[in-house]
């Protein structure tokens, strides 16, 4: 089976290079709810349009809804999806579990794709969403091919292929959130990972060679091709809705290409031409990524986090005025280029070949020369970062065109006939009476040559089949007329949507009821449990499972599980925490079950779906602003007081520096403390577990005078979060809160 080919589309010029370089679905967002709320994005009126477009082209598009929905926009947004239903998207992305289940009920015909955002990552999680009725997952960017492969659930697959690479698993990043009030699943982030950090131990900075030490290459999968092409994947996705039209139509031409050559000969081959123009239009350097094990310096680059563009040539002299460089490619006027290894770029205004006359280009092999605008003074490889030759040639594209056959008849006495069909839709348009010619009787030739002239439409003549008398008049304006005619009828065919069933939805809720107030807390290590157990908390949670082990007679000690888990052991009767979807589908039939905040839930709708799986007690999102008035009768967690996880990521700063054979280590398993210190000297902690990093906020948060607020809307249970507080410190925490809580 063929795969389908999905580009990223982030304004009008965007769409327009995705589908006339062949892409078979695009993706693009609107004004609100989309996961890139800084692309230029679509308006209401623009979707419809761009709807109208894609499937005038036989193009399908995907609009993206992946982000959390606040209580008080959930009518805005089951409006906004009506629209774009009732419009004729082929399918909606989405994140937040509670809109999913609305959106399914609302819309039955509404396909719906389970966003990256849901954190997509094992079978039991899969199982889960195919139940509420999604149709699609796109798979966690973490996943291995081969790990894919072993994915036995029946739903369709959707993978990145190429483009940026998160370092943190998609839906699982609070880091923009906790720091900057703007959030990654809302759609805001303002990518801390692409930030420097110098890396710690106890105190002591570890050297490293670069410092940008959470930012990834850019994937690129092209050399792998043929693996993905032969799995069960249904859609191969390109990242990019924030980058250039420009690049969106060349890399879908790129991609476009390569699997066309294969489903037709076999042959992959990626052509050093392709590369060099990919590289200069953007390249953090390249990475196989995740799917293809890469691992370490395989994946990152620590250097720089920006476009590094293609090396070109080196600097072999310098003065004051001038700069020289042998070229290995060939260098235009206002190209911008940037000299490697420092921080200094520009965009050549001026450029003169090696006998000093200004020219518009230098060929590869010669020398170039330019003016110091930049007080260089050192001997340097220089890279191209835009090519306005390049960018120029990529807009003028090719626009597609769809093949139609027309059939004619025109006999004596009878209205004259002209069928057009595109192979799917038909249509049949009818001219005057058919009158015997009395000077110059029309031709075959004469109506073949008036039907072909389809201009600047969307369609092609493949075929024009003329069945007719002879000796009869036609006038060539009555065919001309019929083939206008016959062009928008057929055009109104291609992007007609259907009749749209939406279905009354109320959001069932119970009568309120008053619960209990609980206090709750985390530990991480046995100390902190024996104080907790003391003070006699509600409920503990304990990360680790050897402890919980030895606690466990104690009813009130729970274990939270891990967040990125593809295997489950059998638990029954156990208290658990449960970090992911694929731990609720799992173990709620057989184990007392809590949902923990990475869950990311911020309605009452989450809510209640949580409660209908059999969660007894749901802690919502750090991030939620508003929650209105809570009627489930299950209990309601809020963290009041400690350190968010702000990130959970496969990749370990540490490893990659100290292990040179780019493998796992066992620093998971010693007890130094390590963290990352950002510009402004906060410290971040890094907790290594199996070789899965945890990066912990470098602050607590402390809502514990917002309390009052919390029991208002029906929250009654109240965590503390311990990351390396002493006893003391635990016993004086539990002490303040209990006074507020119980006060």
């Amino acid at each position: 089976m063929k795969k389908e080919l999905l580009s990223p589309v982030g304004s009008r010029e965007a769409l327009y290079q995705a589908i006339h370089n062949g892409a078979d679905a695009v993706y693009l967002g609107g004004k609100k709810f989309g996961a890139r709320m800084f692309a230029n994005n679509f308006d209401k009126e623009e979707i419809k349009k761009a709807i109208d477009y894609c499937h005038l082209y036989g193009v399908k598009i995907y609009i993206t809804i992946n982000t959390v929905v606040f209580d008080s926009e959930i009518d805005e947004f089951l409006d906004y999806v009506e629209y774009i239903y009732k419009s004729g998207v082929d399918a909606v992305i989405m994140q937040d579990i509670g809109m999913i289940t609305l959106v399914r009920s609302k819309f039955p015909d509404l396909e719906i794709h389970a966003s990256t955002q849901v954190h997509n990552y094992n079978e039991e999680g899969i199982k889960l969403l195919k139940s509420l009725g999604v149709t699609r997952v796109v798979l966690a960017r973490e996943l291995s091919l081969d790990e894919i492969n072993h994915l036995h659930v029946d739903i369709e697959k959707e993978i990145f292929i190429h483009g940026a690479l998160c370092v943190c698993f998609s839906g699982c990043c609070l880091f923009s959130s906790m720091n900057t009030n703007r959030s990654g699943n809302r759609g805001e982030c303002v990518a801390s990972c692409r930030l420097p950090y110098k890396l710690y131990k106890n105190k002591e900075e570890i050297k490293t060679d670069g410092y940008y030490l959470l930012s990834t290459k850019e994937l690129n999968t092209s050399t792998e091709l043929k693996k993905i092409l032969d799995s069960d994947i249904t859609s191969l996705k390109i990242e990019g809705r924030m980058k250039s039209p420009e690049y969106v139509g060349f890399i879908t031409r790129f991609y476009r290409k390569l699997m066309d050559n294969y489903y037709e000969n076999k042959s992959l081959m990626v052509s050093s031409k392709d590369l060099e123009e990919l590289k200069t239009l953007f390249n953090r350097e390249f990475t196989r990524g995740y799917l293809f094990n890469a691992y370490g310096k395989e994946l990152m680059n620590i250097k720089s986090p920006n476009h590094i563009g293609l090396t070109i040539g080196r600097v072999i002299s310098i003065n004051d005025k001038y700069i020289k460089i042998k070229l290995d490619h060939d260098l235009y006027q206002e190209d911008a280029i940037k000299f490697l290894g420092i921080d200094k770029g520009m965009v050549i205004n001026k450029l003169y070949d090696d006998k000093m006359l200004l020219t518009n280009l230098v060929k590869k092999g010669n020398i170039a020369i330019i003016d110091n605008k930049v007080g260089l003074n050192r001997l340097v490889d220089v890279a191209i970062t835009i090519s306005n030759h390049l960018l120029k040639k990529l807009q003028n594209y090719e626009e597609k065109k769809i093949d139609v056959t027309f059939d004619v008849e025109a006999f004596m006495d009878k209205p004259l006939l002209v069928h057009v069909s595109d192979g799917k839709n038909n249509v049949v348009v009818y001219g005057n009476i058919v009158q015997q010619s009395m000077n110059q009787p029309i031709t075959k030739e004469n109506i073949n040559r008036q039907l072909s002239k389809l201009g600047n439409t969307p369609f092609r003549v493949q075929n024009i089949k003329i069945n007719m008398d002879n000796h009869i008049f036609v006038p060539l304006k009555e065919l001309n007329e019929l083939r206008r005619d016959a062009v928008q009828k057929l055009i109104a065919k291609r992007v007609e949507v259907p009749c749209k069933k939406v279905y009354d939805t109320v959001i069932s809720s119970h009568k309120k009821v008053m619960k209990d107030v609980k206090l709750g807390i985390l530990v991480r290590n046995e100390e902190q449990l024996l104080v907790s157990l003391s003070n006699n908390l509600d409920y503990i949670y304990v990360t680790d499972f050897l402890l919980y082990n030895k606690y466990k007679d104690h009813s009130n000690i729970y274990f939270r599980t891990n967040r990125v888990i593809s295997t489950f052991p059998e638990f029954s009767n156990m208290n658990l925490l449960i970090t992911e979807l694929g731990g609720i589908h799992k173990y709620t039939k057989n184990n007392y079950v809590c949902s923990d905040y990475y869950l990311n839930v911020t309605n009452n709708a989450s809510i209640k779906l949580l409660e209908e799986l059999g969660v007894k007690r749901v802690t919502i999102s750090p991030e939620v602003k508003e929650l209105s008035s809570i009627t489930a009768q299950v209990d309601v967690e809020i963290v009041i007081y400690g350190r968010i996880e702000l990130m959970i990521t496969k990749y370990c700063p540490l490893n990659m520096l100290v292990n040179k054979d780019n493998k796992k280590c066992n620093l998971c398993f010693r007890k130094d403390n390590y963290y990352l210190k950002d510009q402004n000297n906060h410290d971040y902690p890094l907790i290594l577990n199996n070789h899965i990093t945890h990066i912990m906020d470098h602050k607590n948060i402390n809502l514990i005078h917002n309390i009052k607020e919390f029991k208002k809307v029906g929250i009654n249970c109240f965590r503390i979060e311990l990351l390396d507080e002493n006893s003391k410190e635990v016993e004086e925490l539990i002490k303040k809160i209990k006074e507020v809580i119980y006060e």
